[in-house]
């Protein structure tokens, strides 16, 4: 949980930052910033989704799981948790900015391959490289996206401590029973949520991106339907 806990810091450190900068900024410097932000965000989405798996299965889960996603609605209710910490904790904060940063950042910080792979190795074997890296990437995102969207994405952290420190538990715990092939399909899937998050912040599209993240777990559905087919067999 060490890694965790410095990554939950980093995204509250990186965000104050941002908010400092913000007030001595124009707003056009915002705006092409946000433009950046959004090309990077789907170049990390693309650059994690070519990884070699069998993208069959890819097709299969990111479709299952989207609609699963839509049936529960995640995105609704995240929007709903944005908007309750909004008002319990903000006054003059635009509303909009704070619900967007917040679930922007939550779900570019969550469900990337790095938050997966590396809270897995954390709760695994005790590896914090890949979390610490991570760490040092989100400070600089958050400086990034509280100047644009402002202290929604400082709350952020918080969703982050308990994703990623569920994630590292259960690691801990039942992490030696999965295999490579689905963690790295896990990581395929969650590239292509942060690759529709980016298009999403370049007003290319307005996905739902939050109905697609049980389609990040299904991998772990997949192996243990093979290993009882095989037990069966």
């Amino acid at each position: 949980m060490i890694a965790t806990f410095v990554n939950t810091l980093a995204i509250i450190m990186g965000s104050l930052l941002g908010i400092l900068v913000h007030r001595g900024v124009k707003e056009r410097y915002i705006q092409a910033l946000m433009g950046a932000l959004g090309l990077c965000v789907a170049f990390l989405g693309i650059k994690g989704a070519m990884e070699e798996t069998n993208f069959l299965l890819v097709i299969v889960m990111m479709a299952l799981g989207t609609l699963m996603g839509e049936w529960i609605d995640i995105d609704l209710r995240l929007t709903q948790f944005a908007n309750t910490l909004k008002d319990q904790f903000m006054t003059k904060e635009s509303k909009g900015n704070f619900v967007l940063g917040f679930v922007s950042s939550s779900l570019l910080f969550g469900v990337g391959a790095m938050a997966i792979v590396g809270s897995i190795q954390s709760g695994l074997h005790q590896n914090y490289d890949i979390l610490f890296a991570k760490s040092l990437l989100d400070f600089i995102a958050a400086i990034a996206l509280a100047a644009t969207m402002g202290i929604g994405v400082m709350f952020s952290a918080f969703v982050i401590l308990i994703y990623q420190g569920s994630i590292t538990l259960l690691a801990m715990f039942f992490g030696e029973f999965l295999l490579a092939s689905t963690i790295t399909l896990m990581s395929v899937i969650g590239s292509l949520a942060i690759l529709a998050l980016g298009l999403n912040m370049l007003n290319a599209t307005k996905l739902r991106v939050a109905n697609m993240l049980p389609a990040v777990f299904l991998p772990i559905v997949w192996q243990q339907i093979l290993f009882l087919v095989q037990l069966l067999g």
